[in-house]
This record gives C-alpha cells, sequence and structure tokens, in this order.
C-alpha cells in the first residue's frame, strides 16, 4: 500500500493490485450494493427540489425584477447592480497587468457589457455547483444504500455518508463529500489545501466511529476515480481522499448513470422552466452600465468621456485592496 507523508492511511479494503489504475483505491466490493432503483417519478421530484433550493441559494440571473416593480424600484435595482458588477470587476480579475493592458483605451461601457457576460457565467456555474450539490446528498437518502446522509457544517464538505460492508463485523465506512461542477474547479495549487481542509474535517468528527474516506465528486466530468497525486514525486497528496468522476459519482449515489441523471434534469427543465437566454443575448440596461461607469469614475479610473486612460492606474486598483 503507498505511503503518504501527509497523513495516518485509514484501515478499510482497498484494491491492491499494483497494475490496476484503481490501486489503493477503495475496494467498492467489499461494501454492500444498492438494493433498488429510486423511482423516475421520484426522482425527478428531487431534480425539481434540488433546482428551487439552489435558485434561493443562489439566482443564475444577475438581474431579477419583479413584475410588480415601480419604475423607481427598477432604477434603484439597475443602479445597484451596477455597483454589483464594478465590486465583480475588481474582484475577479484574471491577469490584473494583462487587463490593464486590453482595457486602456477602452470605454467603459465596452467593458462592463464583457464583465456583465462573465459574471452571468459565473452565476450560472455557481447555481449549478448548488444544484447538483443538493441533488446528490437527496439521492444519497432516497437510495436506501446508506445507513445515514447528512450535511457538514462546514465550508470543506458538502455531506457526509455512512455506508456499511458486506462484512458485518466491519465498522462501517465514513464518505465526506465535496461535490464540484468539474475537476478544474479547483486549479492545480488549490487541491493539496482542499484535501487537507476536507479531511481535517472527517478527522476532527468527534461522534465518529470506524474508518473515513474523503471524497471529491465531479458532477461533469466523465471518468471514474483516482486518488490525486503530487505532480513530480508522484506521491498521493492523501491516500484517504479520492477524486469521483461523474460515470462513478452518480451511481455510487444514485444507482443511475451521469447520462441519466442528466437526461432526466433536461426533462424536469424543458417541463418546468423556460430556456434561458445567452449571455450574449441579455439586453444590458444603459443605467446598470452608466452606474458600473460613475463607479469607475469614482476610481479615477476613466477620463471625462469614459474612457480607461491609465493602465499603470488599473494595475494599482486591482492589486490593492
Amino acid at each position: 500500500m503507498a505511503k503518504s507523508s501527509r497523513t495516518g492511511v485509514q484501515n478499510y479494503p482497498r484494491i491492491q493490485d499494483k497494475n490496476s489504475s484503481y490501486y489503493d483505491c477503495l475496494d467498492d466490493s467489499t461494501l454492500v450494493p444498492h438494493q433498488g432503483k429510486i423511482l423516475p417519478e421520484e426522482l425527478q421530484s428531487l431534480i425539481r427540489k434540488a433546482i428551487m433550493t439552489a435558485n434561493r441559494k443562489s439566482s443564475r440571473e444577475i438581474l431579477s425584477i419583479p413584475t410588480d416593480a415601480t419604475p423607481e424600484q427598477i432604477a434603484a435595482i439597475y443602479e445597484r447592480e451596477g455597483r454589483e458588477l464594478f465590486k465583480y470587476f475588481k474582484k475577479y480579475v484574471g491577469d490584473p497587468a494583462s487587463t490593464a493592458h486590453q482595457i486602456y483605451g477602452k470605454h467603459y461601457r465596452a467593458v462592463g457589457i464583457e464583465q456583465f457576460r462573465n459574471r452571468t457565467l459565473q452565476k450560472e456555474r455557481m447555481n449549478s455547483g448548488w444544484r447538483y450539490q443538493f441533488l446528490a446528498v437527496d439521492c444519497a437518502r432516497q437510495s436506501g444504500r446508506f445507513r445515514s446522509v447528512s450535511d457538514i457544517g462546514a465550508a470543506e464538505g458538502d455531506f457526509n455518508a455512512i455506508i456499511e460492508f458486506r462484512n458485518p463485523q466491519l465498522d462501517p465506512l465514513r464518505l465526506y463529500v465535496s461535490v464540484k461542477n468539474r475537476s478544474n474547479t479547483l486549479g492545480g495549487q488549490d487541491w493539496p489545501k482542499a484535501i487537507e481542509a476536507l479531511e481535517r474535517v472527517a478527522k476532527t468528527d468527534k461522534n465518529a466511529v470506524g474508518p473515513y474516506c474523503c471524497v471529491f465528486g465531479i458532477a461533469m466530468d466523465r471518468g471514474t476515480r483516482y486518488i490525486k497525486r503530487e505532480q513530480k514525486s508522484k506521491l498521493p497528496h492523501s491516500v484517504n481522499t479520492e477524486v469521483w468522476l461523474s460515470d462513478y459519482f452518480w451511481p455510487f449515489f444514485s444507482n443511475y448513470s451521469y447520462e441519466e441523471i442528466m437526461t432526466m434534469v433536461l426533462d424536469v427543465l424543458i417541463s418546468s422552466y423556460e430556456a434561458e437566454n445567452l449571455s450574449t443575448e441579455i439586453e444590458i440596461p444603459d443605467a446598470l452600465l452608466n452606474s458600473f461607469g460613475a463607479a469607475c469614475a469614482g476610481a479615477e479610473l476613466v477620463d471625462e468621456n469614459g474612457y480607461f486612460n491609465d493602465p499603470y492606474r488599473l494595475v494599482r486598483f486591482f492589486v490593492n485592496k
């Protein structure tokens, strides 16, 4: 069994074939299997619940105008969202130097339009992340495979599931699961810290009995599973933490394939929701862009005509808190 310099090896059955791409991963053949399948109508109900809960947690839209809003209320919303767009512009800059070079000499409207579209895509990704986190938890609960499923009260993890082994003499396995949209949700330099943080949650669970396995569940990347390793040494960041891609993640917790889950999500969206506009199709109100421009002017980033006129000031703006 491979050794890790990070933490002690948890005592649960592992795949021992060194020629296997799953070497040292959890031997899932030793776990109790699914005994049945969630009925399609029940799964659709779980999907509707996950969509609604995600929408309450994080809207997919920047602009949400109540149907009964007055002109004054609409103007206030545009003003507020223009200021929020300015905050996004500063907080989520990719490369301060390259961005300053890119937008130097451009008008705030052109920059504001691009930022609006970028923020829209970000909100859509965040909403999808919540949707599939909630859906995975509810599928695990409804499946009947697990002794218990509960939310984790920590930022590092999303839910905890306890599953029994076929051998009743073994203590059940504790799974600590963090759900991500895709593998690249975390950058390469972020993985070690995320793995350490999730495993800390498992190790400090005072009421826990039995071994634990930490899981990063990837909702929408094809593939099965692997242990994340250091690039140079090829040593695992932790032998107790696995990355479960969508072709393994969804069947494990729901007994449905990734394609089946996505098809049923689409069925619910088609039957219950209007299709969303592409970010390029959204008409951005002039009042919102003018509010963004006013914030840029207030920070002395644009000239009297609204053009970004000092790339060095932009760099200082991006890098300073």
